[in-house]
């Protein structure tokens, strides 16, 4: 079929390899500006016995010197592109590159069909350097002045060249080989060689190294987190017959589930040392003494007094301290969300951990001086479950957000605030006594029987649990563009 789209075809291009960007690059160039048609040219890689038979190949160079322009971003990407393992690789490059003389926004057009094969293509090479960066594993052969490292790997693309830069910088000290079907890539320590390809056979046999890796990759194995569809997503089976620890694999997919439980066995059930040393000086011997419920206090001060000895729901006996509100009794504006987290419950104090570091840089965006307000929280314990040496946040629960609305109550009624901010669901339950679907009322406010207004929007952990950047930010900035309504409304 190749060879009778060369006859068809009125021109054709010679390249040197199967990534030869540079000879497509001058030929696409040479042929654009000739007037030569993408459909009247044949892309050829070292056509061997195939060159003297066709005996067409490119116009001569066009006396005329107008440049060729073409977005920076089509050349980036086409680099990429033509590393992808389809023959038609080069002709879609050429009729994209055709194409952008009169439509320079067509790489913005995502419903083209030239523009999804070619992103497609971008998609699947950089997916395969992601792979070969994950799954290549270096064997060991000689010793002293003559060790050096080779790796065998399968790759689907002709990603070498592309991707031994990346090895270079990472395996700098070391004198390495990497073997693929394609092309092999070598370096000395000085200089990096792109030469031919090679067979399986030609890479090492295991060495001392790996008995050491396999043990390693069993002991960091958590079947607690096992998921097999995503790991075999992330770890293709193609890949297994190469990797040293794949042996491993089915055994520990057999046994997940037995070594789960014991490993949960084994999970500790009390704080690490830090937090009993901090809980200590915050708990002093009460015996069975009645703790102060705050029923008598006249001021902010005399109720977080009491209320470090709360006892109104289970969670005061895992957490260090009570977590109670801070901020003037002044405030006309309070800010609740759901509970203290670990840092907070070492420190005693709201929102100082991650979230808090969130929270504080909008109200420095939003120009609102938090030392003017009231920060607490609608639960005043941190809930958590123990993970290894870790204490991971746990969602209170009804009982325990009504249990504590009794310190949030005396809290509203002390300081009297205009405007009152629930950070996410359990802020907003607690203080209007009912489940609100935050994401749909966000920026709405409230008005409570007793006339106090509640403005919704979520709780700033939120942002921090937001995977992609872009999306992190733009959930920042609506965050913001609350902020900045509940300043308005603080008047």
């Amino acid at each position: 079929m190749q060879a009778e789209q060369l006859h068809l075809a009125r021109h054709t291009a010679q390249l040197v390899s199967e990534t030869d960007f540079a000879g497509w690059r001058d030929a696409a160039r040479v042929l654009a500006s000739g007037g030569v048609a993408p459909e009247d040219v044949a892309w050829m890689v070292d056509a061997g016995e195939n060159r003297q038979s066709v005996g067409r190949t490119i116009p001569e160079a066009s006396e005329d010197k107008s440049t060729l322009t073409v977005p920076r971003a089509f050349i980036a990407r086409a680099e990429a592109v033509i590393c992808h393992s389809d023959p038609a690789r080069f002709a879609l490059l050429y009729r994209l590159l055709w194409r952008l003389r009169d439509e320079p926004k067509l790489l913005e057009i995502a419903s083209d069909p030239d523009i999804r094969r070619f992103e497609a293509m971008e998609k699947a090479v950089g997916r395969d350097m992601h792979k070969m960066r994950a799954f290549v594993r270096f064997r060991k052969i000689g010793e002293g002045e003559a060790e050096r490292f080779v790796a065998w790997f399968e790759p689907s693309h002709y990603i070498i060249a592309r991707n031994a830069p990346f090895f270079v910088r990472r395996f700098t000290g070391m004198r390495w080989t990497i073997l693929t079907p394609h092309a092999s890539a070598t370096w000395d320590g000085e200089i990096l060689a792109i030469g031919p390809g090679a067979a399986k056979a030609d890479a090492p046999a295991e060495d001392a190294t790996e008995a050491l890796w396999q043990t390693y990759f069993e002991n960091i194995f958590n079947p607690a987190r096992l998921k097999v569809q995503a790991m075999q997503k992330e770890m293709p089976k193609k890949y297994w017959r190469n990797l040293p620890e794949a042996s491993l694999i089915p055994d520990l997919i057999a046994g997940a589930d037995k070594a789960a439980k014991e490993m949960i066995a084994r999970m500790p059930t009390t704080p690490a040392p830090h937090h009993a040393k901090v809980k200590a000086r915050h708990w002093p011997a009460r015996g069975e003494e009645a703790p102060d419920d705050g029923a008598k206090a006249r001021s902010i001060a005399a109720l977080r007094e009491a209320a470090k000895g709360c006892r109104r729901c289970p969670l005061w006996r895992e957490a260090t301290q009570t977590v109670f509100g801070e901020g003037p009794e002044t405030a006309s504006v309070i800010f609740v969300g759901e509970q203290p987290g670990d840092q907070e419950d070492i420190a005693g104090k709201p929102f100082v951990g991650p979230a808090g570091k969130v929270f504080d840089a909008i109200l420095d965006d939003a120009e609102i001086d938090r030392l003017k307000t009231y920060v607490t929280n609608a639960v005043k314990h941190f809930k958590f479950e123990p993970r290894g040496k870790r204490r991971i946040h746990s969602k209170p629960n009804a009982g325990e957000v009504q249990a504590c609305r009794w310190w949030l109550d005396k809290e509203l009624s002390l300081i009297k605030p205009n405007l009152v901010v629930a950070m996410g669901a359990t802020a907003a339950q607690a203080l209007l006594g009912k489940a609100i679907p935050v994401t749909k009322m966000r920026g709405e406010v409230i008005e409570r029987e007793d006339g106090l207004r509640v403005f919704i929007t979520i709780h700033p952990s939120f942002i921090l649990r937001i995977p992609d950047p872009a999306d992190k930010e733009a959930e920042r900035a609506r965050f913001l563009k609350d902020i900045k309504a509940v300043k308005e409304l603080m008047g």
